[in-house]
């Protein structure tokens, strides 16, 4: 008798739309309510809310490239999504520590994609800083942008530790 296939991963893309639409309804709230470039201070001295316009990548990387950028981060990031899915398709469903950074970085790429596709530019709105020192702002960024971070994150964590299933084998 044959066994049915085995559950695969691709249950974890729920996780990434759930994010991708609390991302886009994030981005519009700073779009319809905020000035572009007036901070908005939510806790003083660390935490602004700011609408910027990113051109480029993480850090504006690229941002004043000339606008080939935007099509380039948009294929990119839709490349890497397509094989996130592939590989969420390949790896078993109780599998979290790799499905979840998956997951999380297919979400905030997908994000980042709607908005270079909708304005050429990612929205970006949550200004980080430390007001009791003389450093910079950290770069305004979204909810995406924190799910591709976490998403890495993940990925370097789980790779030092071996999942249960895989101790003992070899």
């Amino acid at each position: 008798m044959m066994a049915g296939p085995r559950p695969n991963a691709l249950a974890w893309l729920g996780l990434s739309a759930v994010l991708l639409v609390l991302d886009q309804v994030t981005k519009w709230i700073a779009v319809t309510r905020l000035e572009y470039l007036k901070p908005v201070p939510f806790i003083d001295g660390f935490w602004n809310w700011t609408l910027v316009h990113n051109y480029g990548a993480a850090f504006s990387f690229l941002s004043d490239a000339g606008g080939w950028q935007r099509w380039f981060f948009t294929v990119l990031a839709l490349v890497i999504s397509s094989v996130l899915v592939a590989w969420l398709a390949r790896t078993p469903r109780a599998d979290w520590r790799t499905a979840l950074p998956f997951a999380l970085v297919i979400a905030g790429a997908l994000g980042n994609v709607i908005d270079r596709v909708r304005y050429g530019y990612v929205v970006d709105f949550v200004d980080w800083y430390l007001g009791f020192t003389q450093l910079p702002h950290w770069p305004a960024f979204n909810v995406a942008d924190a799910c591709i971070v976490g998403g890495a994150i993940g990925l370097v964590l789980f790779s030092f530790n071996t999942p249960p299933a895989a101790q003992g084998k070899g």
